[in-house]
């Protein structure tokens, strides 16, 4: 069987400038980068402004196991799906980040024959956002140790600076660094970290930012240190923020691309949602929706993580309201759920599924509490048994949930027909949009809320740690903003071993963080990092490219 990235090379796309044409966007609105890839100028959102937006169509998944479950490729073969019923549809998808790229995921545009293309080039550079906003996060850093080297006029007390570098890259050597080194012309010595560009604020700030002077706005508010006598110290304060702006410029366009059957596809921002807000930017979700009578965006990781900050945090912010919400799964990573190994869930086995299809009831739930119609896609393999499907669409009914057979990977648009039709009904479908918790609660309160009602947790415990920092948020007045909790993406729980669908248990917030550009406070639990590591067969091993230029080994 083919691979993905060959698939992906053998696909005749069109120009980027008639996929703009499908959407009624013209020349002059398009800045290519190639032949089929092209930002979208400020000029189509001014010239949008008034007309109506199209439906939100939300796809999420079950909790991610080796097994897999394709909520990309889901995605993706639903937008292709939409055309073929006749739909005019857009999808909004993340930036894959080249830490994934090169570590143990391998490419991220999706699979099979539904993908996003020039495939290479949305896995490699792309447009050069990460880029951009890399150069914009390790700015404001340089410009804090000049600030501490050339006489430290704000009184920045360095062992409570809390903004760090970045870079688009897993590696763990530089999680935790002492800069300054060398004697006195090169700067402070201090203790400093590296997290992956994904996790960073800025990428958040340019996902939520509305406009060029909201970034500005935005960057200006992060808090990125505090003085010897505890007052907070903004990027404002050392006057970097339009600096920032300039790099960023061009990165805030959304970029477009295509699908292997040629319909649009805007890519933009790709903040991972273990450890951030998982979500594609603002501005290409609101563009979608005025381009297409369906926009078709995916959040990050499980309804747990990307789905809960999606509806909780980037509705919040946008003033959006999804339609309806996917919920992708396969029987293997339900067998796996259900205890099998990842080695045998190709296997018939009845009762490891049934013990299983308890995280998808979980994720089915949860999602159905924000008052929007929810749908099973069941994203097929060949190993799938028809006495597994029964058992599957018996849990459904039982669930009284739509359920949709995909076969997207190995038939593009057609193998989602069926869904793509049970996604208009469920879109027309009356819906009563509502967030999980007011903003305006207590922190603790905001945090015991996602933990009970979302994760199934009896209650939640902070480290000292995480007391003395909630006390500075809301002695700041920062206390009413929306949370981000940083979690395993494996488990329900914060325990990357509890499977299925965990009970009695505490989620532990061993600390908590303002990021008060992007607007919202994250809380860490368990292990989470915001640097990952390189496992020990990185995917970068079987990358190559020939004298030719063509590249091989991309998933």
């Amino acid at each position: 069987m083919k691979t993905d990235i060959e698939i992906a090379q053998e696909a005749k796309m069109l120009p980027i400038r008639e996929i703009a044409q499908q959407l009624g966007i013209t020349e002059e609105e398009l800045e290519p980068y190639g032949r089929y890839k092209a930002k979208v100028s400020d000029e189509v959102f001014q010239r949008l402004a008034q007309r109506p937006n199209g439906k939100l169509v939300l796809v999420t998944a079950i909790n991610p196991t080796p097994a897999g479950e394709g909520k990309t490729t889901t995605t993706v073969g639903l937008g292709q799906a939409m055309a073929k019923i006749g739909k005019k549809a857009v999808i909004a998808l993340r930036e894959p980040s080249l830490g994934p790229v090169f570590g143990i995921k391998g490419g991220a545009a999706g699979g099979g024959y539904a993908q996003v293309v020039p495939m290479e080039d949305i896995n490699l550079h792309f447009t050069g956002d990460m880029h951009a906003i890399t150069a914009a996060n390790n700015l404001l850093c340089a410009i804090i140790d000049n600030h501490l080297q050339q006489g430290n006029a704000l009184g920045i007390d360095p062992r409570r600076i809390l903004f760090g570098r970045c870079m688009d890259m897993n590696d763990r050597a530089l999680r935790n660094v002492v800069v300054g080194l060398g004697g006195k012309v090169n700067g402070v010595p201090r203790e400093d970290s590296f997290m992956i560009t994904v996790a960073s604020e800025i990428m958040a700030i340019l996902c939520l930012a509305d406009d060029l002077e909201d970034l500005k706005q935005r960057l200006g508010d992060i808090l990125v240190a505090y003085t010897w006598g505890g007052q907070p110290v903004y990027a404002r304060d050392l006057g970097v923020h339009g600096a920032m702006t300039a790099l960023l410029k061009d990165a805030l366009k959304p970029n477009l691309v295509q699908t292997l059957e040629n319909t649009p596809a805007l890519m933009h921002g790709g903040p991972f949602a273990n450890i951030a807000h998982g979500c594609n930017s603002v501005r290409a979700t609101k563009l979608a929706l005025k381009l297409g009578d369906y926009c078709i965006t995916e959040a990050g990781f499980g309804s747990d993580l990307g789905a809960e900050k999606f509806l909780d945090i980037k509705c919040r912010f946008a003033g959006l309201t999804p339609s309806a919400i996917v919920i992708v799964a396969t029987l293997r990573a339900l067998k796996y759920n259900g205890g099998v190994d990842k080695k045998e869930t190709s296997l018939e086995n009845v009762e490891a599924l049934k013990k299983g299809l308890v995280n998808l009831g979980a994720h089915v739930e949860n999602m159905r509490k924000y008052g929007v119609p929810v749908l099973v896609a069941i994203n097929r393999f060949p190993t799938d048994t028809r006495a597994e499907i029964e058992v599957l669409s018996e849990y459904c009914r039982q669930l009284d949930v739509q359920v949709s057979l995909s076969d997207v990977y190995a038939k593009g648009g057609e193998g989602a027909i069926d869904l793509a039709n049970k996604v208009v009904e469920a879109c027309s479908q009356p819906a009563d949009f509502r967030f999980l918790y007011d903003t305006d609660a207590p922190v603790k309160e905001k945090i015991e809320t996602i933990a009970k009602k979302i994760y199934g947790a009896d209650g939640v415990s902070y480290t000292p740690a995480a007391n003395k920092r909630i006390q500075e948020i809301e002695a700041l007045g920062k206390g009413n903003l929306p949370i981000c909790v940083a979690k395993t993406q494996y488990s329900l729980s914060d325990n990357p071993a509890l499977l299925g669908r965990p009970g009695h248990f505490t989620i532990t917030v061993k600390n908590v963080k303002l990021s008060a550009g992007a607007g919202f406070i994250v809380a860490l639990t368990g292990d989470i990092m915001v640097m990952p590591g390189l496992p020990k067969a990185p995917a970068a091993n079987q990358i190559d490219v020939d004298s030719s230029g063509r590249i091989t080994g991309l998933f």
